[in-house]
């Protein structure tokens, strides 16, 4: 892990501190998840078969599928 220092307004720094407390987390914590936050933004990939594979209800056999059991066979094609 590298160190990192950094001046910030005392507004900021008080916004910082007073959410550190909030959520019972320390400073550093919360820096990092913020970092976290921006750097690396959770998208969703609308190529995902997952939005395109439903509805599964029913197997070839006519019975009904176990989806649930067997999601990533089902979803992507990958046998446990």
């Amino acid at each position: 892990m590298r160190l990192i220092q950094a001046r910030v307004p005392d507004a900021e720094y008080e916004l910082l501190k007073s959410r550190a407390r909030k959520v019972g987390k320390p400073m550093q914590e919360i820096v990092r998840e913020a970092l976290r936050a921006h750097l690396l933004p959770d998208r969703v990939d609308p190529n995902d078969p997952i939005f395109q594979a439903f509805p599964v209800f029913r197997s070839r056999g006519g019975r009904k599928a176990r989806t649930s059991e067997r999601h990533d066979e089902v979803l992507y094609g990958e046998a446990p």
